[in-house]
């Protein structure tokens, strides 16, 4: 029996920052395994405010180089995932006795020259007694500036990145849980365990990428061995989507009396997202959950804003995320930086490790970027940089080809309405192709488990983007849960259990 292969990297964790790295790491020649113990984006990364935004807040922490370099992102990214990053423009309501409205317009200012815009609309100031941003919110909001960022399926730029590193040859392993990583000389010998049936194996590697998120101390404490550490800061961040409070397409970023934001966004066609809250977190980051107070905090705050308020009773969902911020020794959580910073151990004959701290998603590419300088310090150069300019699964077609792509669906399958084109375009891109096949009618999709979510669809996540259950499809993958009832939520997770066992290493 041969020995097994030794990969070059070991990524540990399926968020956007370990499934960045992996994407970009195979691309430039090297080997890559990556190993998720749970669904990919299941933590941090499908918990986000679904933003590609410069973070217009961060200017008043001075954190320049990272506003710059997100706001550098948010073109390239929307050009390289047409389907799941569209531009969005924000409303920001002017409110006597908060900020003032100068530093409001050199914020603004900063934020539409430093970032080189190309693409994307200057920021300008609103009438609101005339303009229709104005017709939800309270009458005494007579003055807002308008500006721009952009919207992202944070979830669904987690499973891309993860299948375009597989079919560059990646090793990608979901529900495979990183029980030990020990070093032998210039190895890492990582041991596994599948969380599901209990089998464990071990896999070597050159060097060990600790993107684990939420987890990164942890790896590096208990699963590494290294002393106690504690190197980031965990910041709850829940959010709450109620029914569609407004019809204008435009966001809202709304200034809260204690120096906070939040945002109010258009969501999912039929639902308005609100959030995010930010505190300071202590536990397993498994079972972060909204509590009553940060409800409270988000239905006051936005209440303030909307001439009818939000109540508890509006709500038809709330999700939570922990954010692993670096921590630099900030007072409040909402002024820990979100800048990422990669720190590394080991080389000169003892096998490397690389650790990523903090970062957001709009800069994840960056970061990927970043790490692999790291990398490459210690295993040589091999390709260049380029996600740049390379699409992601699905996004080939122009950044403002959206609605001409939604055509050419519904002309290669006149069968499907309206609305289901655009879904599974916003959703796929032009593999919606791949995903219906030689279907003619509704009938050859399968069986619809309720709200347009075909056999077909789920079939196509099985085999293609790692999904096992019913929540990795109805709440990772397209959203759906916020349509079906439970009972049809619990058939599509009886369905999904006969077949996910047998497609899970199809996907690799």
């Amino acid at each position: 029996m041969s020995a097994p292969p030794i990969h070059d990297i070991f990524v540990i964790g399926g968020g956007i920052n370990g499934c960045g790295i992996a994407r970009d790491a195979v691309g430039r020649g090297f080997s890559v395994f990556l190993a998720e113990m749970n669904d990919l984006a299941s933590g941090t990364s499908s918990g986000s405010t679904k933003l590609i935004h410069g973070g217009l807040r961060y200017l008043e922490f001075y954190e320049f180089r990272l506003v710059r370099e997100a706001l550098m992102e948010r073109e390239i990214l929307w050009k390289n995932a047409p389907h799941i990053i569209w531009p969005m423009r924000f409303v920001l309501p002017y409110a006597k006795g908060l900020r003032p409205a100068w530093l409001i317009r050199l914020g603004l200012f900063l934020y539409d020259h430093i970032g080189g815009r190309k693409l994307l609309p200057a920021t300008k100031t609103l009438d609101m007694v005339n303009d229709p941003a104005g017709k939800p919110l309270k009458p005494l909001f007579r003055k807002a500036f308008e500006y721009s960022d952009g919207w992202v399926n944070d979830a669904r730029l987690v499973a891309l990145n993860a299948r375009d590193a597989a079919d560059r040859g990646a090793t990608i392993r979901t529900r495979t849980k990183v029980i030990s990583a020990r070093r032998e000389g210039e190895l890492w010998t990582v041991r596994l365990e599948n969380t599901q049936t209990g089998d464990t194996e071990e896999v070597k590697a050159r060097l060990l990428v600790n993107a684990a998120g939420p987890w990164v101390d942890h790896v590096l404490s208990a699963t590494v061995g290294l002393n106690d550490v504690h190197n980031v800061r965990l910041v709850q961040g829940s959010h709450i989507v109620i029914s569609k409070k407004f019809d204008d397409p435009r966001a809202y970023f709304f200034q809260n009396k204690d120096g906070r934001i939040i945002f109010a966004i258009p969501y999912e066609e039929e639902f308005t997202l609100i959030g995010t809250t930010d505190q300071d977190f202590s536990g397993d980051p498994n079972d972060v959950k909204i509590s009553d107070a940060e409800i409270d905090y988000l239905c006051a705050a936005a209440s303030e804003y909307f001439a009818q308020p939000v109540k508890r009773s509006d709500i038809v969902w709330t999700y939570s995320a922990v954010r692993p911020l670096y921590d630099d020794g900030a007072s409040k959580a909402q002024e820990a930086t979100r800048d990422y910073v990669l720190k590394t151990d080991g080389g000169e004959g003892t096998a490397p490790i690389v650790n990523t701290f903090g970062g957001k998603i709009t800069t994840y590419r960056r970061l990927s970027e970043s790490m692999l300088e790291k990398i490459e310090g210690f295993l040589g150069k091999r390709g260049k940089p380029w996600t740049a300019n390379a699409p992601l699964p699905g996004g080939d077609f122009p950044a403002s080809g959206f609605d001409a792509e939604v055509a050419k669906l519904k002309t290669a399958y006149p069968f499907l309405d309206a609305r289901l084109a655009r879904r599974l375009t916003r959703l796929y891109g032009t593999r919606a192709r791949m995903l219906l096949g030689l279907a003619r009618s509704n009938a050859d999709l399968g069986c619809n488990f309720g709200a347009d979510l075909y056999e077909a669809e789920v079939r196509y996540l099985v085999q293609n983007e790692w999904a096992m259950t019913a929540e990795d499809v109805l709440w990772r993958r397209t959203k759906r849960g916020l349509h079906l009832s439970r009972e049809q939520a619990a058939a599509l997770d009886e369905f999904m259990r006969g077949i996910s066992r047998r497609h899970v290493a199809a996907a690799e």
